[in-house]
């Protein structure tokens, strides 16, 4: 279907006249000024921010050995995937096939913690 269009009003080609013309006065310094600005904006490089100080509130002991820390990963693992999969036995089909699956990962995870534990050297006693 052909739908007859109007033709846009005739206008003068814009002058120094013309009030509603936004390039009626071009001014060189305006240019250059907002030219500076916009390569300033995306080319200079923002001050670095200083060196982010982590809370002090749960900080794991530096004294710690990694044997001792593994083993409380694999723990708190362990338990985290026992909690996801009695959750998940209270739900319906769609959303305890999420949870099993987040279990399943959470259950990788405490897997791949205790082979690290199994190849761990134990530190030798004097």
């Amino acid at each position: 279907m052909f739908k007859i269009t109007p033709n846009p009003p005739e206008t003068d080609a814009p002058t120094d006249s013309d009030p509603t013309s936004p390039y009626s006065t071009l001014d060189p310094t305006k240019l250059n000024d907002a030219a500076e600005r916009a390569l300033d904006h995306y080319l200079k490089p923002t001050t670095p921010q200083p060196p982010r100080k982590p809370s002090g509130m749960f900080v794991v002991a530096p004294q710690i050995d990694n044997e001792s820390l593994l083993a409380h990963a694999c723990e708190s693992m362990a338990s985290a995937s026992i909690m996801l999969s009695d959750f998940a036995a209270l739900l319906d089909t769609p959303y305890r096939h999420t949870l099993l699956g987040i279990q399943q990962v959470v259950m990788l995870g405490e897997l791949a913690v205790n082979r690290a534990l199994d190849n761990l050297e134990p530190p030798t006693r004097n």
